[in-house]
C-alpha cells in the first residue's frame, strides 16, 4: 500500500480555506487510482511517487495547480488538459487555475488520467529528451537597464545560469499589462538583490 506523508498533512491544514477541499479531494483521488502511491514534499510542494514522479500539487492564495509529469503523454480525447496547459501564466499546471472544486475534470477522467500515469511508470516509459536550442536569450533594453541600476541585482543575474536568467525574463516580458510588467521587474530586482532565483519559494526548505 501507498504512504501519506504528515508533511502533506501539515500542507494542506496551512493551506487557503477555499484550497482545503481542492487539496484533499485530489489526494484521496490520486491514493484511489493509484493504491501504491507514495507521499513527499518536492520545491516546497505535495508531490506523488509511483516508480518515480508521478504527481503534482500547489495550493497559492487565490488558487490551485496540479499537474501530471507525464502529461504530455497521456490520451486526452476530450482535451481536458490540451487547451489548458498551454495558458502560460505562473504556476498555471494541466488545468489551468483550480479555485474551486468544479474548476476540476470530472472525478472519472481524473482517474483515469491517474491510472494512465501509473501505467507509464509500470512500463518504464520516459519522457521524450528536450530538444536543444542553440537561441540566444533576448533581454529587453528595458530590463537591462532596470537591471543596471541595482549593482546587487546585476551581480547575481550576470552569475546566473542560462535558464535561471530566462526564468526572471520570460516573466517579466510575459505580463500581459505594463503595470504588471513594472510590477514584476521591480519584484525581481528586489529578489536577485537577495540573491534569489525566480521560484526560490519552491526551494527545499
Amino acid at each position: 500500500m501507498g504512504k501519506r506523508s504528515p508533511r502533506i498533512d501539515e500542507y494542506i491544514v496551512k493551506a487557503a480555506d477555499f484550497a482545503k477541499p481542492i487539496l484533499e479531494h485530489v489526494r484521496e483521488l490520486v491514493h484511489k487510482g493509484c493504491p501504491e502511491v507514495e507521499e513527499t514534499i518536492k520545491w516546497g510542494m505535495p508531490s506523488f511517487e509511483y516508480k518515480g514522479p508521478l504527481f503534482g500539487i500547489a495550493s497559492f492564495k487565490e488558487h490551485c495547480s496540479i499537474g501530471f509529469w507525464k502529461f504530455k503523454l497521456l490520451k486526452d480525447p476530450n482535451n481536458h488538459l490540451s487547451p489548458r496547459f498551454n495558458q502560460g501564466g505562473d504556476a498555471m499546471g494541466n488545468f489551468g487555475k483550480i479555485k474551486s472544486l468544479k474548476d476540476l475534470p470530472p472525478n472519472k477522467v481524473m482517474l483515469d488520467f491517474i491510472m494512465q500515469a501509473k501505467k507509464l511508470n509500470d512500463d518504464g516509459v520516459k519522457l521524450p529528451p528536450r530538444k536543444k536550442t542553440n537561441e540566444k536569450l533576448v533581454v529587453p533594453t528595458y530590463f537591462t537597464t532596470a537591471i543596471k541600476s541595482n549593482k546587487k541585482a546585476l551581480a547575481t543575474f550576470n552569475a546566473f545560469s542560462p535558464s535561471n536568467k530566462k526564468e526572471y525574463v520570460m516573466w517579466v516580458t510575459e505580463a500581459k499589462t505594463e503595470a504588471t510588467r513594472e510590477k514584476r521587474l521591480k519584484t525581481a530586482l528586489k529578489w536577485m538583490a537577495e540573491g534569489k532565483i525566480r521560484n526560490w519559494k519552491y526551494l527545499p526548505k
